[in-house]
């Protein structure tokens, strides 16, 4: 079972999502048989590299939302982070371009190490107030997670992996994804959002059975409880 997640790095609720999501999965009786993959989506694609200003700035110039407004929705998402474990700093998160970092992601994913480098990129903007623009600490996460340092230097002076970044936003756009985080299951089932972890669990238990429904062998399924021959029983009663 494959399910593929789009988020932003700069969206609090997709590392909500993510630990939501994680829970579910870890509770998952097949958790060994799904493949989870990483796509990549931009909230704000026209952010400048890095942006002169703080989040509250950034969210009640560019969004045109009150600053009083924007406080109390930081208020109330990182009471909901917290309540997953996560210690959001809003007053140190740095507003930056997320772009070379969904390159790194794709890097990282060629090595097998998509999902640290998506934690650690989340935590370290949200929790951490590092800059995920900065080309300083891009290639140090990747040294951090055993990635070639010429590799890590091409992100920097070519556009390796950008077309691999913007085909994410492509197929984004095709399946109708308006928002993050988005998983797609299957590519039969979609949720949108930081669901709670009971509905995850639903959807990861629905897709299963819907991939590998139960296949009757024997006698016909419908007259199995009727014959004798069944050695079973039914609403009438047991055979004899």
């Amino acid at each position: 079972m494959k399910i593929e997640i789009w988020s932003d790095v700069a969206c609090p609720w997709c590392y909500i999502g993510k630990r939501r999501f994680e829970t579910a999965l870890e509770a998952f009786p097949h958790r060994d048989s799904v493949e989870v993959q990483w796509r990549s989506y931009q909230l704000d694609p026209t952010l400048p590299e890095h942006y002169d200003g703080t989040e509250l700035d950034y969210l009640s110039t560019r969004k045109g939302m009150a600053p009083a407004q924007v406080s109390q929705m930081f208020e109330h998402v990182a009471a909901q982070a917290k309540g997953e474990g996560l210690n959001y700093r809003f007053d140190a998160v740095v507003v930056a371009n997320s772009f070379t970092a969904h390159r790194l992601i794709h890097l990282a994913a060629a090595h097998g190490r998509q999902d640290a480098a998506k934690e650690r990129l989340l935590s370290d903007h949200f929790e951490h107030g590092k800059d995920i623009g900065s080309q300083e600490y891009l290639t140090a996460l990747g040294l951090d997670l055993g990635l070639d340092a010429g590799e890590l230097a091409e992100l920097f002076s070519t556009d390796a992996y950008a077309d691999a970044v913007r085909n994410d936003f492509a197929e984004a756009r095709a399946l109708g994804i308006s928002g993050v985080p988005f998983f797609v299951i299957d590519r039969k089932f979609g949720l949108s959002g930081a669901q709670p972890a009971e509905t995850f669990s639903a959807a990861l238990e629905q897709a299963w059975q819907d991939s590998h429904p139960l296949v009757m062998v024997g006698a016909d399924a419908g007259d199995a409880a009727d014959t004798a021959e069944s050695g079973a029983c039914g609403p009438d009663g047991c055979a004899v």
